[in-house]
């Protein structure tokens, strides 16, 4: 199992981190580019399957699979995104997104009075510590 990277957006759809860990491949884009062309990935496929369920679809988009990888979906109620990219055989990426999301995300960033949401995240203690959770998953491989 790997996880290959992380984008993370805020409600306006602006990145406000990326990290990446057992990516393979670039894709010739600057970081930038790529951001602006998974979140209108990401936009158009949210409504496609609100539109096109033929049942009620409480949780939404989760994820979407190739035949290389995994693309997993967590949004927060507050509107923020996270996008993990993982090989076809990653189990518990959403609870992983959703660990990211309280223990890390809130802990160092919502809770942090020098931190403004929808900027880009510069808290190196955020960034240590989502390290080290993503490294201590089961789902990661080096």
């Amino acid at each position: 199992m790997t996880i290959h990277n992380l984008y993370m957006f805020d409600r306006h759809g602006v990145l406000m981190y990326y990290g990446e860990w057992n990516r393979k491949r670039q894709s010739g884009m600057t970081i930038e580019e790529e951001a602006k062309l998974m979140y209108g990935m990401l936009y158009s496929i949210k409504n496609f399957v609100n539109k096109m369920s033929p049942v009620d679809v409480r949780e939404g988009f989760q994820c979407y699979r190739t035949s290389k990888y995994a693309l997993n979906f967590f949004e927060t109620p507050s509107g923020v995104k996270f996008v993990m990219n993982t090989d076809l055989h990653s189990q518990g990426v959403r609870e992983l997104l959703q660990q990211i999301n309280s223990q890390i995300y809130i802990e160092y960033c919502v809770k942090n009075p020098a931190y403004k949401s929808g900027e880009t995240i510069q808290c190196e203690l955020f960034k240590t510590k989502l390290d080290e959770l993503v490294k201590q998953s089961p789902i990661f491989k080096s």
